[in-house]
């Protein structure tokens, strides 16, 4: 398993959370929501990303 890919994916969910506080607080309801969307969109490029290379290297190892 990759830890690196845990600490950035648990990083971004940390700063999002933070960020969305700080706008809730601030009164930036919407701001909040879009700073969320935009980490959710994050994490899954990078989910994406990680399947993508797994289907890759499924593929070597058959050799399809």
């Amino acid at each position: 398993m990759n830890v690196d890919l845990i600490f950035k994916i648990a990083a971004i969910g940390i700063i999002v959370a933070v960020l969305n506080q700080l706008l809730i607080r601030s009164g930036r309801e919407e701001q909040a929501l879009m700073t969320t969307l935009a980490g959710l969109i994050v994490v899954l490029m990078i989910i994406v990303q990680q399947i993508s290379i797994l289907f890759k290297t499924i593929k070597t190892v058959f050799g399809l």
